[in-house]
């Protein structure tokens, strides 16, 4: 693919406003379709692997973010940072100040069943979460935080096309990284709790707020059964089976 290239490609308007706090873009620069690492060297990984005529709108706080085209498609990958805030923070911008549409999570979880191996790609159907955010927003009651059905079909079609295995179900969006009791997720296996990562349950909610579609696609980097784990350069950008699911949905 081409390298990233400094100036705007010809189909980009010029002179537009900057919108939001926390992403540099001018209106009408990033695309409808946005990608979700956490990992800002994944977004650059991403934009420098996958897309045409790429070019860097933000870099904030070091959350890289690009536009570029993907067989002929606009589309933009934006790098969130970990954990549900900081994804927020990226959502309710790119929603409500560039009228994104279609936020698709990719990022890297660890397995909580043995038979999840490295590498395995997982689809969150919806996400259980340790983080007290949903509690406080609906008063004390439970809210179920689930992908849109449209992305989370189409790929679903879109892995069975390219004879990707895939795994769909629960997982668990964490507040702790390091939990204080490593044996923990063991109550989570039981109720069939797929894997565990740190974003999702805020994406599925803001998405169902605004009206918009959302969907994570994940890489299992490491297994707490097993305690095999991948490098962090593997975790960067080895993870192309994910993208190119991601990326068809945007076509």
């Amino acid at each position: 693919m081409l390298s990233l290239q400094v100036l705007q490609p010809i189909w980009l308007e010029k002179n537009y406003k900057i919108m939001s706090i926390h992403i540099q873009a001018k209106k009408g620069q990033i695309a409808a379709t946005v990608l979700l690492p956490g990992d800002p060297m994944r977004a650059k990984w991403i934009a420098d692997t996958f897309l045409e005529d790429a070019f860097q709108y933000n870099d904030v706080r070091g959350m890289l973010g690009f536009t570029g085209a993907y067989k002929g498609k606009k589309v933009s990958v934006q790098g969130t940072g970990m954990g549900i805030p900081s994804t927020l923070i990226y959502c309710h911008e790119l929603i409500t100040e560039y009228d994104v549409k279609n936020l698709i999570r990719v990022g890297s979880a660890g397995s909580y069943q043995n038979e999840i191996n490295l590498r395995d790609i997982v689809i969150a159907m919806a996400a259980s979460t340790n983080s007290g955010l949903n509690t406080i927003r609906f008063n004390g009651a439970d809210f179920a935080p689930t992908a849109s059905f449209m992305l989370f079909q189409k790929a679903i079609e879109i892995a069975k096309q390219k004879n990707i295995p895939v795994k769909a179900g629960g997982i668990l969006s964490s507040d702790e990284f390091y939990a204080d009791d490593f044996n923990s997720y063991k109550k989570w296996a039981d109720y069939g709790v797929l894997c565990v990562e740190m974003e999702t349950s805020g994406l599925y909610t803001i998405a169902a707020k605004h009206q918009v579609n959302a969907l994570s696609i994940l890489t299992i980097s490491d297994n707490l059964v097993t305690k095999e784990r991948t490098t962090a350069e593997e975790r960067e950008q080895t993870f192309k089976e994910m993208i190119e699911i991601a990326l068809e949905l945007a076509l």
